[in-house]
């Protein structure tokens, strides 16, 4: 029972830039959607006012900050009512750093929400330092809101979910299954191969075609248990020979959503955070859903 309770919230970053007040927006239609309370969480550092040069005029440094951050968290608290009438808020002001505070709250979360850009400098949720450690160490999915706000339109665009064919791409594809089910759209599996040892000398005597047969078997054989436990969802499956983030990107200029794991296959997978999830998280058009594999990751 303890369990089910630290995970019933979603928690969004703020630090008073627009794109956070468009990851709230958006995090605020996800609570209403999943029926979750909505933390706001600003995390902000106390200065050293003791600078160069201060005239000593007794400049209440730590007041201003702390005026200024909870202007941000209401401004926060308006544009998600705005946007999700009768969300439940929750709000939480504190001194400290974002990583480690939101990797905190994390902890007792279903998701955590990111713009995509911040204002920079200590407070700032900056893209590149505290987006991608989040995506790589959050004890939840994390979403990257970016592109378009979502209009009638972008609604009924489909989800879009990465599957490399490892147990590590699961909880990716149960949140993909999950995310496509509760919004009644379509869900569009990306499974690619690409082999660049191989010579192109060589490349007459493969059988490209037994190849894409086997990769689409894999890719059934992921999906199957999925496809049973939501029978709704319909399943537009992409089998291509290309670099996944290439293809995933491509798929993602026609989605609302786009969900990798953290991790894949190759030399590189268990380093801090994927390549993939590096391109979409700096490129993609639409949010992005970076999901670890382990307990409560995944379908909710």
């Amino acid at each position: 029972m303890q369990a089910q309770q630290v995970q019933r919230r979603i928690i969004v970053g703020v630090d008073g830039s627009e794109s956070a007040l468009t990851a709230v927006r958006w995090a605020a239609r996800e609570a209403v959607r999943r029926r979750l309370p909505l933390r706001l969480v600003h995390a902000f550092s106390w200065p050293d006012t003791r600078h160069f040069g201060d005239p000593g005029f007794g400049f209440d440094y730590q007041r201003v900050l702390l005026q200024a951050a909870h202007e941000q968290v209401s401004a926060a608290a308006d544009a998600a009512a705005a946007a999700a009438p009768g969300v439940e808020l929750e709000r939480q002001v504190a001194a400290g750093y974002p990583i480690p505070m939101l990797e905190g709250e994390s902890r007792r979360a279903q998701l955590l929400v990111l713009g995509s850009r911040g204002l920079g400098g200590v407070t700032g949720l900056l893209l590149g330092s505290v987006a991608v450690a989040l995506a790589a160490h959050a004890a939840c999915p994390v979403v990257v809101v970016r592109g378009a706000e979502p209009g009638d339109a972008l609604v009924q665009l489909p989800v879009v979910v990465g599957v490399d064919g490892t147990p590590n791409s699961e909880a990716a594809i149960a949140f993909g299954f999950c995310a496509a089910d509760a919004r009644r759209v379509p869900l569009i599996a990306v499974h690619t191969w690409w082999d660049s040892v191989i010579h192109p000398a060589t490349d007459l005597l493969v059988d490209w075609d037994a190849i894409e047969t086997q990769e689409r078997e894999v890719l059934a054989e992921r999906l199957a248990g999925w496809a049973e436990k939501y029978p709704d969802v319909q399943v537009q499956r992409v089998v291509a020979q290309d670099r996944p983030a290439r293809r995933l990107l491509e798929q993602a200029r026609g989605a609302q959503l786009v969900v990798v794991g953290s991790r894949g296959r190759g030399p590189l997978s268990g380093l801090f955070l994927g390549s993939v999830g590096h391109a979409l998280l700096h490129h993609a058009p639409c949010p992005v859903v970076i999901v670890r594999p382990g307990p409560g990751n995944g379908d909710e």
